[in-house]
């Protein structure tokens, strides 16, 4: 295997300066978004999701973003996998994107709670057929299954029990979570591990933002 003590890269494309911060966190983060769509990364949506069960015992995987607005972030998942029991004991979760060819970070934390299942229906209705399909392939999420050949033929008879043409419903054990985002840093390489890291943290109505060590 190969030495991995010596592995390592010099963060050299940019740096982040308090003055070039804006003041409210989500609006940073979209324009951070923005720039990673336009750099064509794969999937700039994809996060992870870390969780922790009544116990405290972590988890981490993960998940696509599915909506970022004043109200926190969104995504969809079913409500009995891993992560559902997870945040149905503990209801709080922190978020992680990594942006590795810009050679940025992004952590909100925040208290979590489901979306109306108005929302959900609209969001369910808007994936591709075979996704929808899918979710109700995949209930129980998280649990064991014999072989893939079991799966195969509950995804073949849902497509006969909803032929084509006809509408998916969302089954009642899938939807979505927001992060209420309390929390949120900013992370930029550079050099010699001397990287800019700040961090905003909910405050009343505002926000107070910090320079942290790197």
């Amino acid at each position: 295997m190969t030495d991995l003590a010596s592995l390592r890269i010099s963060y050299t494309r940019d740096s982040l300066r308090r003055t070039a911060l804006h003041s409210e966190p989500l609006i940073q983060f979209q324009g951070w978004f923005a720039e990673a769509q336009q750099a064509e990364l794969p999937e700039p949506y994809a996060l992870s999701l870390a969780t922790a069960d009544a116990s405290g015992r972590p988890s981490v995987r993960t998940v696509l973003l599915r909506g970022a607005d004043e109200r926190g972030l969104t995504f969809y998942t079913n409500f009995g996998s891993h992560k559902g029991r997870d945040l149905a004991a503990n209801p709080q979760a922190e978020l992680l994107f990594y942006w590795a060819e810009l050679e940025r970070q992004v952590r909100a934390y925040g208290s979590i709670a489901r979306v109306p299942e108005a929302q959900a229906d609209d969001y369910f209705h808007v994936r591709p057929r075979e996704s929808q399909l899918a979710a109700h392939a995949s209930d129980p999420q998280s649990a064991p299954i014999e072989n893939r050949g079991a799966l195969e033929a509950k995804f073949a008879a849902l497509h006969e029990r909803f032929p084509e043409g006809e509408p998916v419903p969302r089954p009642d054990f899938w939807g979505g979570y927001r992060v209420a985002v309390q929390e949120w840093e900013f992370w930029q390489g550079r050099p010699n591990r001397m990287h800019d890291r700040f961090r905003y943290t909910r405050q009343d109505a505002g926000w107070v933002t910090e320079r942290l060590m790197p």
